[in-house]
């Protein structure tokens, strides 16, 4: 099938042939005449399968045919986004689609001046690509009227509403007209974008290519078990020893990408960082050098995780990986695109080996792991204990048999069960340090336990507290509630407690402690005393 069995006009085919594009992908297959016939969309479809052409290109066209294009006139079509960079991204395929006609669009987002935005609006747009929060800016300053849209599209309709910008769509679209048509496009399908799809699609044609949740075919995926430390190390040696020119590195946290961008700069690899505590123009800026590859690296956040379409990305690294499964697929996304190849590897440390699972669960297979690198963990794992000449321990691992030594001495002499090492804690009723199994819970009656380790006085009114003689149960949470009695010899019962307004009785045959003090506030009447 060709664009032009699609019904698509000249004008747009012409365009289409100066980017090079000549077979359309499923997911424009399907939407483009949906679109064409007016009806709403419901989409789903991975990352990278061309769907900000699927309405587009329809859009382009429908405006071209049914209003007369030119300066002054009201808008007609919307079109959200979640991230600045996506929406600069898609102004540039309109602005390739639309060569040959007269339509003008705007971009809107924040973070920069709105003085050039609101001048652009002034002089006449046709459609407006925004982000939600900018956009409800204007629109309170009165410089935008939602009432002539005809239509409207949430592109990564999931992405939006993972951001927090469920309330201002919802928003946003109560402002709209209800004749018009609306086109939802999302990667995935949580509850949330279903209850919104539920109350904004009007009979919607409901497309879906491919599962949301696979990943790419053409990309080759690896895994490098490597603790934290030796992170930065092997990506510096394998940035050096390999050939790629153009490599994404998602990192977990903002200040772990300028961290990442830093070390790489020193080893002499051009690296750049991305994420939400730059500026706009920084970002933009960033991001610009990365695509003209005078940058080699760009280190980013999940900021860049979404609808970013860089030409040439050959290889993707996860510095960490993801919690939410579905974050890998669209990371690894960014590269095997436009049916080219890719690579995408991933560092695992000890604490996100529980992760792994997760991801090889949503994508329907296993990722291969690269054994034997210079980091290996499993390598370290193996490694022999340090040893001196005479072949004694030393540095950690002696640090560490010396301990268990110590344990192991001091439960022998306290005569405690064997293989459960000692560890002091405070007795409360006897004011003295005494041992205690590790793995331990301690009862001073039925319903009131105390952990081990734990030093704090009683201080809850609903608590009583210890008084004469106490005895603690120490139940073995390996074992099966295996009692360890220990011996407690009888004491006094403390002084009681000296609640406010109270004096304490120093007759040692009153048996009430307590008796109330009498007042030494003056009397009300004047005069008498």
């Amino acid at each position: 099938m060709t664009f032009k069995e699609l019904n698509i006009i000249e004008p747009i085919l012409e365009a289409l042939k100066q980017e090079g594009y000549q077979t359309p992908t499923p997911i424009q297959q399907q939407a483009i005449p949906a679109i064409l016939k007016g009806n709403d969309i419901w989409a789903c479809a991975q990352t990278g399968t061309g769907k900000t052409a699927a309405f587009a290109l329809p859009i382009i066209q429908k405006l071209h045919q049914g209003i007369n294009p030119g300066r002054g006139k009201a808008v007609k079509t919307l079109i959200l986004t979640p991230t600045r960079e996506l929406a600069v991204q898609i102004g540039e395929s309109f602005d390739a689609y639309g060569a040959n006609t007269q339509l003008e669009h705007c971009v809107i987002f924040g973070g920069i001046a709105q003085k050039y935005q609101i001048e652009r609006i002034k002089s006449g747009v046709d459609i407006i690509i925004a982000t939600p929060g900018r956009l409800l800016d204007l629109i309170k300053q009165g410089l935008i009227i939602l009432k002539s849209i005809e239509f409207v599209v949430l592109d990564e309709a999931d992405r939006m509403l993972d951001m927090g910008f469920a309330h201002d769509v919802k928003h946003i679209c109560s402002l709209l007209p209800k004749k018009r048509q609306t086109m939802l496009f999302s990667a995935t399908l949580p509850k949330e974008v279903v209850a919104l799809a539920g109350s904004i699609l009007k009979t919607p044609v409901k497309i879906e290519v491919n599962p949301s949740a696979s990943t790419v075919d053409s990309i080759e995926q690896s895994l490098y078990y490597v603790e934290k430390p030796n992170k930065i190390n092997l990506l510096v040696s394998l940035l050096k020893e390999g050939e790629q020119d153009s490599v994404l590195v998602f990192s977990r946290t903002k200040h772990g990408a300028d961290k990442i961008a830093r070390a790489l700069s020193s080893s002499n690899i051009p690296a750049e960082a991305i994420h939400g505590n730059k500026s706009q123009f920084a970002r933009q800026t960033t991001l610009n050098n990365f695509k003209e590859r005078k940058t080699r690296v760009l280190v980013a956040t999940d900021v860049a995780a979404r609808g970013i379409d860089i030409e040439g990305l050959t290889h993707v690294v996860n510095f960490d990986l993801p919690e939410i499964a579905e974050t890998y697929v669209h990371r690894i996304g960014r590269t095997g695109r436009a049916g080219m190849s890719g690579v995408a590897f991933s560092f695992v440390d000890s604490e996100q080996a529980k992760l792994v699972k997760f991801i090889e669960r949503l994508i329907g297979k296993q990722i291969a792991v690269i054994e034997g690198h210079r980091y290996d963990e499993t390598l370290l794992s193996k490694k022999k204990p340090a040893t001196d000449q005479n072949g004694e321990l030393t540095g950690e691992d002696f640090r560490r048999q010396k301990r268990a030594n110590q344990l192991n001495i001091a439960a022998e002499r306290r005569g405690a069960p064997e293989g459960r090492p000692q560890r002091s804690t405070y007795s409360r009723t006897r004011g003295e340090v005494r041992s205690r199994p590790s793995n331990a819970i301690y009862a001073t009656s039925e319903n009131s336990f105390i952990s081990e380790g734990s030093y704090q006085k009683r201080t809850h009114k609903s608590r009583p507290r210890p008084t004469g003689r106490q005895e603690y149960r120490a139940f073995d949470a390996p074992k099966e509630r295996e009692i360890y009695q220990e011996p407690i010899r009888k004491e006094a019962a403390p002084a009681a407690f000296i609640k406010p307004g109270t004096r304490k009785s120093f007759n040692p045959n009153f048996n009430n402690s307590n008796q109330k003090v009498a007042s030494k506030r003056p009397s009300n009447s004047r005069g008498k005393r």
